[in-house]
């Protein structure tokens, strides 16, 4: 109890010791058993009064110093909540597309609708990545254009990645995140979504009309030694696998020409090539050999496309050689990252023949089958190529 001079005034000590801290006079806050019912009948309506409803003035207690406004105040902070994971992030609009003739899927970005404000003008400046994961790089992320002040920015603006296969479609998501730009400081995340590519038909353009969310949490140490631990037979079956994949892919031409007596290999282009420079891209060229070669003469190099991971070449070589030769020859195409005033760095390679396994060997058998007639196939570049000496 407190005790001043003329009226006795009661106020508790936690009272006193309980003060809103929010900007503006500092002022007492009511007790916690004002939100509840009263025990027993006391004078004034204390039975009526409901959960967090707090006493207004002369009811039974004697605590009703504070106004009716101020109580207001009070369930309006209760109430209130402006943190993030309660702010609507926004939807997003696109559309997808596998087309299996070309390996190609094509992510046609529509618009975004009602997307959280990051900048002091209550706008921002937003922009779509497109990573496919796993194995996010630099290698397999595109990006629309920005969309300046707006929070219902409208793209319209179709992005594709080049030597996806059925495989791919079946094992691999596409990670779609909406960003804000900001040209003094990093650029700002916004919220994403993550689709599984299997929910995908091939040659079927499917919609897509979703909620922007936060990222997922990462794992906590210990949680994730403990996840290794457990799969560890299962990283070390798949250990080849992921390091092919981290190489990227090529997309070759084979057509053997009776008329001419030779092949005609096509370098088209490279997808998702693996980063060689500490900038984060490559200088990559393509050579290819006909082994075996005793005369070394068979070697082709393309230009050098400077700092990519995606390039284009779309050059062709011609060997001179007849049918019956070309059963005992393999064909070895390697990806290499050019380096001013150093050895180059081996990228990837592949190689095709009669020997060789799996989708290469296929390629091999219908460019021969099919005489006259142009073949294309993708294929995964190996960090080991069987046979190749990997020297320029």
């Amino acid at each position: 109890m407190t005790v001043r001079k003329g009226n006795r005034l009661g106020i508790s000590i936690q009272e006193h010791m309980a003060i809103d801290v929010s900007p503006g006079p500092i002022r007492p806050i009511r007790q916690i058993s004002a939100y509840f019912p009263r025990q027993g009948g006391g004078g004034g309506g204390g039975g009526s009064s409901g959960l967090l409803s707090p006493l207004l003035p002369g009811a039974a207690g004697g605590g009703g110093s504070l106004s009716a406004m101020s109580s207001m105040d009070t369930s309006i902070e209760i109430d209130s909540c402006d943190s993030d994971d309660n702010t609507s992030l926004g939807t997003l609009e696109f559309d997808l597309l596998y087309e299996k003739a070309t390996s190609s899927l094509h992510c046609t970005v529509l618009r975004a609708k009602g997307l959280k404000p990051m900048d002091f003008n209550g706008l921002a400046d937003p922009y779509v990545k497109l990573h496919l994961l796993p194995g996010a790089c630099k290698a397999n992320k595109l990006k629309t254009k920005i969309v300046r002040n707006t929070l219902n920015p409208v793209w319209n603006e179709t992005l594709t990645y080049c030597g996806i296969t059925e495989e791919d479609m079946y094992r691999k998501t596409l990670r779609v995140s909406v960003c804000d730009e900001d040209k003094l400081t990093h650029n700002e995340f916004i919220g994403e979504s993550r689709v599984a590519l299997r929910r995908v038909k091939p040659d079927q353009t499917k919609h897509f009309n979703i909620c922007l969310e936060h990222p997922p949490p990462l794992p906590s140490p210990t949680a994730m030694s403990s996840a290794l631990r457990g799969i560890s037979c299962y990283l070390r079956e798949t250990e080849q696998q992921r390091s092919l994949e981290e190489r990227g892919r090529l997309l070759l031409c084979l057509q053997f020409l009776p008329a001419r007596g030779g092949l005609c290999v096509g370098v088209r282009r490279c997808a998702h090539l693996a980063a060689m420079d500490v900038n984060g891209f490559s200088d990559p060229y393509v050579k290819t050999y006909l082994k075996p070669d005793v005369q070394k003469k068979s070697k082709h190099k393309t230009a050098v496309i400077k700092k990519t991971l995606n390039p284009e070449f779309n050059e062709e070589f011609f060997y001179e050689i007849s049918f019956a030769e070309i059963a005992n020859k393999t064909l070895e195409v390697t990806v290499w990252d050019y380096d001013l005033g150093k050895s180059n760095d081996f990228i990837g390679g592949v190689s095709l023949g009669c020997h060789s396994q799996g989708e290469t060997l296929q390629h091999w058998i219908d460019c021969l089958k099919n005489k006259g007639r142009k073949v294309e196939r993708w294929h995964t570049l190996t960090n080991e190529l069987p046979g190749s000496t990997l020297q320029d």
